[in-house]
Formats: C-alpha cells, sequence, structure tokens
C-alpha cells in the first residue's frame, strides 16, 4: 500500500471510532436514565457526532486533492457518508428521548441500545481489516457477522412494537415511542448498509 493511502483507511477507521464511542455513551446514557439531565447528555452526545463530522469533512478534502486514491474516489467518499450517519443516528436517538420528554426507559431500549454497540463494534473490525481488502480473508465473514447482528435488531424492533401495541394506553406515548424504536433500527441498517458499502468495493476492486 502507498504511504499516502494510509490515511483513507485510517479516517474509516477513525470515523468509526467515534460512532462506537457514541453507542457505548448511548447505553450509559439509558441505563443510567435521568430526563432532567438530558440536556447534558446531549451536549456530551454532539461532541461524538461532531467529531464524525470532522472526519467526514477531512475526508472531503482529502479527496477533492488527490489524484491517485486506492480505490474509485467516489467510493471512497460514499463509504465516509454512510459512516458518518451512524454517528447521526446515534445522536438522534438521544435527541428523540429529549424530544420527547421521555420520563423511564424500557428494558427493551436499553437492549437495542446494546445491540448497536455490538454493530459499531463490528463495523470497527470492518474497517480496520479494509485496508487489507486484496488479501483479506477475513472481511467478508466479518461483513456477515455484522448482517447477523441487524438481523437482530430487526427481531428486536419487532418484539418491542409488538409490546409497545399491545401494552400501551397513552396515544402520546404510543407515538413517541415508535418514532425511537423507528430510529434504533434505522442506527442498526446504517451499520449494515456501511458494511455493504465496503462489500461492495471489494467486489470492484479484487
Amino acid at each position: 500500500m502507498a504511504k499516502g493511502d494510509k490515511f483513507y483507511f485510517d479516517n474509516f477507521v477513525q470515523s468509526t471510532q467515534y460512532s462506537q464511542q457514541a453507542a457505548v455513551y448511548l447505553v450509559e446514557c439509558l441505563e443510567q436514565y435521568d430526563h432532567n439531565r438530558l440536556a447534558d447528555k446531549l451536549q456530551k452526545m454532539h461532541e461524538f457526532e461532531h467529531s464524525a463530522d470532522g472526519v467526514k469533512h477531512e475526508m472531503a478534502e482529502a479527496l477533492a486533492k488527490a489524484f491517485v486514491t486506492p480505490v474509485d474516489r467516489e467510493d471512497l467518499d460514499m463509504l465516509s457518508q454512510k459512516l458518518d450517519d451512524v454517528a447521526d443516528l446515534i445522536e438522534e436517538i438521544l435527541q428523540r428521548f429529549y424530544m420527547y420528554d421521555i420520563k423511564t426507559v424500557p428494558a427493551n431500549a436499553i437492549a437495542f441500545a446494546k445491540q448497536l454497540v455490538k454493530a459499531c463494534d463490528q463495523l470497527v473490525a470492518i474497517v480496520q481489516e479494509f485496508e487489507n481488502f486484496k488479501r483479506s480473508k477475513k472481511l467478508r465473514e466479518l461483513v456477515i457477522d455484522l448482517n447477523s447482528v441487524e438481523e437482530e435488531c430487526d427481531r428486536l424492533f419487532l418484539s418491542a412494537m409488538r409490546e409497545l401495541t399491545l401494552n400501551s394506553t397513552d396515544v402520546l406515548e404510543t407515538v413517541s415511542w415508535r418514532k425511537i424504536y423507528e430510529c434504533f433500527e434505522a442506527c442498526a441498517d446504517a451499520c449494515e448498509h456501511a458494511a455493504e458499502c465496503v462489500g461492495s468495493v471489494i467486489i470492484k476492486n479484487t
């Protein structure tokens, strides 16, 4: 690998690590939930998202100046955007708790947040291996493993939505939690889409 190429792969790792840290912080916020402190929690969560944005902007600047890139610059830009989506959505989940003034957190939501940590852990492993994509024997398996995590998120989503339908008697509460769970699901999907983007780059370049 050319020395300059390492920047791109390191950038992806840094981006996913911010998402990973945000996901861990989301679990912490929900396990030690205090709706009176959500404004402060959101400020710290935004720091993770802002840092991820900074990494994305660094990638955009590098691609604008680069003459040669390790793979198509369009693919690098697309992956950078998809990785940034993950951090954006993790922040959005916590924002929704604040917007809807959620007072208590059910076990389903904490379980979902912990599953997002697994998805982010897997995404970190994928992008760490990405620079070896031409000779890696485990990259495709890592992508498949993340797909399995996303499938578990699908099951959690269905279970949570059914429980909400069966047990909630307050219309506003039902609508609020529906939107929160949909955001959890969108975040899990974003992790999978980023992994699939890596898979597509592998197919195009090997």
